[in-house]
């Protein structure tokens, strides 16, 4: 007899077991989305210089200025050239100190007042194809943002991104946010800059991601510095979901990248495509 009550009450929980099983399989067409798994990155714009001339709706020509990165630009037309689907910037020794008095010139270009690129509604990314190419001692290659709109901000309150920056023949390079947070107050903490290690005689793919919380860069799809928003971004530390403008340019010497070897000039940077995408 006490055996067959075991094996009655085995049955019933069987049973119910089974009618269980049946309430789930009715629920298996019932799927819950999550509206984030959905998204995906959409390309909203790109420029593969591929034109017999430079979108002049997009781009313009850096000009000269008082500062470090800008005191040796010019518009003289041999130092922004469309070669192979690329557009090349070049510093070169100047050879006219007639027309202008300064050792060196170099060229760069600029979406300043034409095409703002970041939101501050949706996540953006930033791609840039480029090539460094040998380098030179006192050469200064940059691919780097400011505000598309400073709002009578001045820097560094306004922000900065450089997604990259290398110095003469270094195998390295730099990536950077700067701030008032960062400059000003001096704070290092979270980590706002790193050198990532790279080929320079290769095409890599230079890129930031711009999130609510956080910046990133990347080199060839891997991350390589994560700069986050802390403290609801307090002292300013964060003016970075915005929208900026994109510069890219050659320099040639500088407080920071130091003495220039004109036997190593000239030097330039091609750049194959830029891309602007955002996620949503």
């Amino acid at each position: 007899m006490k055996l067959f009550k075991i094996s009655f009450a085995s049955a019933l929980l069987a049973l119910s077991l089974s009618a269980c099983g049946d309430s789930d399989d009715k629920n298996d067409n019932t799927l819950i989305t999550d509206p984030e798994m959905t998204k995906s990155w959409n390309l909203v714009w790109s420029d593969d210089f591929d034109g017999p001339e430079l979108d002049p709706d997009v781009w313009v020509r850096t000009e000269r200025g008082s500062s470090d990165w800008n005191n040796n630009q010019s518009d003289d037309p041999r130092l922004v050239e469309l070669r192979d689907g690329c557009v090349v910037l070049r510093g070169i020794e100047n050879d006219d100190k007639t027309a202008d008095p300064q050792d060196y010139i170099c060229g760069g270009i600029c979406t300043k007042g034409k095409k703002a690129l970041g939101s501050s509604e949706y996540p953006t990314s930033i791609q840039v194809r480029a090539k460094l190419g040998k380098g030179a001692m006192g050469a200064w290659p940059a691919i780097w943002m400011m505000p598309f709109n400073q709002n009578g901000e001045g820097w560094p309150a306004c922000g900065e991104i450089d997604i990259m920056e290398r110095l003469s023949m270094q195998s390295f390079f730099y990536s950077t946010v700067h701030s008032y947070y960062t400059n000003t107050l001096g704070n290092g903490t979270p980590k706002n800059s790193t050198t990532t290690t790279f080929s320079p005689n290769e095409f890599h793919v230079f890129e930031v991601q711009l999130w609510p919380d956080r910046v990133d860069f990347y080199l060839d799809s891997t991350l390589t510095l994560s700069y986050p928003k802390v403290n609801d971004g307090a002292d300013n530390q964060f003016p970075f979901f915005k929208e900026w403008y994109l510069i890219m340019d050659m320099q040639i010497g500088g407080s920071w990248v130091g003495t220039v070897n004109p036997r190593h000039l000239p030097c330039e940077m091609e750049v194959d495509w830029v891309k602007y995408q955002i996620f949503k």
